[in-house]
């Protein structure tokens, strides 16, 4: 019994295997490795961080490869190129996680908005200062914005009345960092907690 081969199936067959199964644990390469180094002659750095000394690329290769390891370009420059020995997906999976780690760290500031109107009353402004109050002792910014409507937008001193009232009964757990601003038919002002 005589198989057809069908060359176009089995080049799709081989880069759906390749792409699926092989692709999971894929490494972004973002330095050049191994056979990608077009340098002649290398400096070469072992994996201890000792230096081997100015090699051609064919040695180098060799080292690594009887190593077990790879040879990775760390420096690309044209009068000496510097390359060391590694295990490549080690060193990028430590990168990674190192970055992972860097993430967790940081602190990401929002800043919390608060919405009031010029003739707030007594009950509604206590409620919104100790929201601002509760924000500002979580690390975050506070951003308070008087909105004018209708005819209100000719009684600006009120608004900015309310806002100086917000920065006298916050001024204990935050510092002004803007001052009040009118933009269109809102003024506000952004506090800031204290460090």
């Amino acid at each position: 019994m005589f198989f057809d081969f069908n060359k176009n199936i089995y080049v799709d067959y081989l880069f759906f295997i390749n792409k699926f199964f092989l692709g999971v644990n894929h490494i972004k390469q973002e330095l050049p490795i191994n056979e990608q180094i077009r340098f002649k002659e290398v400096q070469v750095i072992d994996e201890q961080g000792q230096k081997i000394g100015k090699l051609p690329i064919s040695k180098a290769l060799e080292i690594a490869i009887s190593k077990e390891l790879d040879l990775v370009l760390v420096s690309a420059n044209t009068d000496n190129p510097v390359c060391k020995i590694m295990n490549y997906g080690k060193h990028k999976f430590e990168q990674a996680k190192r970055e992972k780690e860097s993430r967790k760290k940081q602190k990401t500031v929002e800043c919390k908005e608060l919405r009031v109107t010029p003739n707030i009353e007594i009950h509604d402004f206590s409620f919104k200062a100790k929201n601002a109050r509760k924000f500002l002792s979580d690390g975050n910014k506070v951003k308070i914005t008087v909105r004018f409507r209708g005819r209100e937008v000719n009684y600006v001193k009120s608004g900015e009345d309310v806002l100086k009232k917000f920065i006298e009964d916050l001024s204990d757990v935050s510092t002004v960092e803007k001052k009040p601003i009118l933009e269109g038919k809102n003024m506000f002002i952004i506090l800031a907690p204290i460090k």
